[in-house]
């Protein structure tokens, strides 16, 4: 707690300092913290020249991972539509969906070069239609990572930022640097990044409040003990604050599980970080049958939420609360983190109870109309009035009241109808 309140007060410091001081500020913070001195926006020879530094297999593996995303987003876009609806004579309804005019996608760049954030990000907001797309990354050295660099080129970024941390947020939220104010700000980051976005939301949208990562494994007595084991340590090596947890009706495999698990994180470069997150933050929970099972599941309701058992079709209808499901010992959450295609930039700390993930959704604006005939006028100011001075509000009345004696032919009413002189 008091480590939440340290960094709540770094960081609306430091915004305040940078929505004062403006680029200056970025400028001096980036130095300060980065020891970074250059340009902040990535030139185009600049750009190229990070391109090809990134090995043809690593390039084709992006392309294939940028075809998924891509696919499954169009797919999600087209499943919306702008419509219109005739209520009733002379009155039409209708909703549009409309992109906002410009996202600020912010990818890590501290610990691992997150490739897949790059995509997952610009190619989402890409495929609902956003004009004009910022993406931020730190830098590594004298650049940001080449291959962070290819995966937000080819995602369609605008405008790429060697910039991180909160002033590379603040500076897409701001429009500093020739670009234009983000609308919207997404993208996973560290707390910092995480405390900034929250500041700004109001004045800008931000994708979700983000935790630290989290997944759960739910598995029966057919499970295979190392591929659960394998599966919770892969999530645990986010971070040493990551909690995995095991949710099974067999106390044979949370015992195996349980056993083998520093064996296997034994043999991994990262088995220590993941060792530390087991140590303070998994569980295995022991349940009586699968609907108790279910019912821990949608409690937690964990980002990242695999199922390793029989009757996978039960599972995926029961199951409510999860940021993505992956069914069956073929799927992994590692494959939806980089290249399955669903989106990886999921609700944590039991957000998943109310909102999904990243989406095409997220970067539009469902916007409503309505064009009511004047024929058609008068049973809907008669409803109107009556319901507006229900609630005592005079005045919304009274402008269905002036519509009631313009389009009613009436001069007399059996319920209270305001007589406005005109005046011009």
């Amino acid at each position: 707690m008091a480590e939440d309140t340290k960094t709540r007060g770094l960081v609306a410091e430091m915004l305040a300092t940078i929505r004062e001081g403006r680029e200056d500020a970025v400028r001096d913070y980036a130095k300060k913290l980065d020891g970074w001195r250059g340009d902040f926006v990535l030139s185009p020879q600049k750009r190229d020249a990070l391109v090809a530094q990134v090995p043809e297999q690593a390039k084709r593996d992006i392309e294939f991972a940028h075809r998924q995303i891509t696919r499954f987003a169009a797919a999600q876009r087209a499943s919306l539509s702008d419509f219109s609806i005739e209520t009733e004579p002379g009155v039409m309804l209708g909703q549009k969906c409309v992109p906002v005019d410009c996202a600020g996608c912010y990818v890590p760049g501290g610990r691992y070069a997150h490739v897949a954030s790059a995509l997952m990000s610009v190619a989402t907001a890409k495929a609902a239609g956003v004009p004009f797309v910022i993406a931020a990354s730190p830098p590594r050295g004298d650049a940001i990572d080449p291959a962070v660099c290819y995966a937000m080129t080819l995602a369609g970024a605008d405008v790429i930022l060697e910039m991180g941390g909160v002033q590379a947020v603040a500076s897409m939220a701001f429009g500093l640097f020739g670009t234009q104010p983000a609308d919207i700000l997404v993208g996973p980051g560290n707390a910092f990044v995480a405390e900034a976005k929250i500041q700004l939301f109001g004045g800008v949208g931000i994708d979700l409040f983000a935790g630290p990562t989290e997944s759960a494994v739910i598995a029966d007595e057919t499970a295979d003990p190392m591929t659960v084991a394998i599966d919770l340590l892969s999530q645990a090596e986010h971070g040493v604050n990551s909690p995995v947890w095991l949710f099974t009706t067999s106390s044979e495999l949370a015992e195996t599980v349980n056993r083998i698990l520093p064996q296997v994180a034994a043999d991994w470069p990262t088995g220590d970080v993941a060792m530390v997150s087991w140590r303070d933050y998994g569980e295995i929970i022991v349940c009586e049958d699968n609907e108790q099972m279910a019912e821990v599941s949608d409690k937690y309701a964990c980002e990242h939420l695999q199922v390793q058992t029989k009757d996978l079709e039960w599972w995926r209808d029961r199951l409510r609360n999860y940021g993505s499901l992956f069914l069956g010992e073929g799927s992994t959450v590692s494959h939806g983190d980089k290249c399955s295609g669903t989106n990886h930039i999921l609700p944590t700390r039991q957000a998943a109870r109310y909102t999904g993930g990243l989406n095409v959704m997220k970067f539009l604006k469902i916007l409503t109309w309505q064009e009511i005939a004047t024929d058609a006028d008068p049973e809907m100011s008669e409803v109107g009035s009556r319901l507006s001075r229900l609630e005592g509000m005079d005045g919304h009345a009274r402008a269905c009241d002036w519509r009631l004696q313009k389009f009613s032919g009436k001069t007399a009413f059996d319920f209270e109808v305001s007589q406005q002189e005109r005046y011009d």
